[in-house]
């Protein structure tokens, strides 16, 4: 299992910040988060980058158990 980690709106979605899915390839294991999560977290992931072991990634990329990926949202802010 690939290790899932989940940050700002995505962690809030799914109520965890890491967790471990199945799946063989990027695709996979982000639809395995989705059944686990549900609604919520499927609407954040559509506006998320997703990332494997601190790269981008493509969908079809390979993930075996030593893999992490991470579901990376849009972050604003700054200093006023």
């Amino acid at each position: 299992m690939a290790v899932l980690r989940l940050f700002a709106g995505a962690r809030d979605a799914a109520g965890t910040g890491r967790d471990e899915v199945p799946g063989a390839t990027v695709a996979a294991v982000l639809k395995a988060a989705q059944d686990r999560y549900g609604d919520a977290f499927t609407a954040v992931l559509d506006h998320c980058q997703i990332w494997c072991n601190g790269e981008p990634c493509a969908a079809n990329d390979a993930v075996g158990d030593a893999d992490e990926v991470a579901v990376l949202p849009p972050v604003s802010g700054g200093m006023a």
